[in-house]
C-alpha cells in the first residue's frame, strides 16, 4: 500500500532540479530594463539638426553615461543601452565640477551650456570653436550620469556648436 515506485522518485528529483535551475535563472535576470539611449539620442538629434539656436532637456534613469560626438551610452543596474547620433557632431561638455585650472577653454563650455552667451565666456568665435574641438577630442569615457541631460545649440559668429552635458 505504501510502496514507492522507483520511476516516480526519479521524476520528483528531476522536477526538483529543474525548479532549482529555473529559480537560479530568474534570480540572475535584471530587475529593470536597460536605460533608453534611443530616446536621449532623439532629443539630442532634434536640437542638433535645427537651423536655429535651441535648448532641450531629457531625464536620465542611468548611473553612468558615455557620450561621444556620434553616440550615447547609458549604464544602469538593468544593463547598458547604446544609440547612434545621426545629426551634426555634438560636443560633450564636462560636468560642472570640471577642473577649474584648465587653460584650454573646455571648462568655459559649461556656463555656455547652462545659458551664458558664448561671447561672454570666449574672446572670439575661433576660441569657442577650438574649445569645442578639444572637448570632442577628450570625450568618450564613462562618467557619472546626471539626473537630466541638457542639449543646447549655439551660434557664435560663423561657429555652430551643439553642446551636450
Amino acid at each position: 500500500m505504501f510502496e514507492t515506485n522507483v520511476d516516480a522518485t526519479y521524476a520528483w528529483l528531476g522536477l526538483a532540479l529543474v525548479s532549482v535551475a529555473a529559480a537560479g535563472v530568474a534570480a540572475t535576470l535584471p530587475a529593470s530594463p536597460p536605460p533608453d539611449a534611443s530616446g536621449v539620442a532623439h532629443t539630442i538629434d532634434s536640437v542638433a539638426d535645427g537651423p536655429h539656436p535651441a535648448r532641450a532637456e531629457h531625464g536620465l534613469a542611468a548611473s553612468q553615461m558615455r557620450l561621444t560626438e556620434r553616440s550615447i551610452g547609458l549604464r544602469s543596474d538593468g544593463g547598458v543601452g547604446f544609440a547612434s547620433l545621426h545629426g551634426p557632431k555634438v560636443t560633450p561638455v564636462p560636468a560642472g565640477h570640471a577642473d577649474r585650472n584648465r587653460t584650454d577653454g573646455i571648462n568655459r563650455l559649461r556656463p555656455v551650456l547652462d545659458g551664458v552667451p558664448p561671447s561672454s565666456a570666449f574672446d572670439d568665435p575661433d576660441a569657442f570653436a577650438a574649445a569645442a574641438s578639444r572637448a570632442r577630442a577628450a570625450a568618450g569615457a564613462w562618467r557619472p550620469a546626471p539626473e537630466r541631460l541638457t542639449v543646447r545649440r549655439v551660434h557664435y559668429g560663423g561657429v555652430h556648436v551643439t553642446l551636450v552635458g
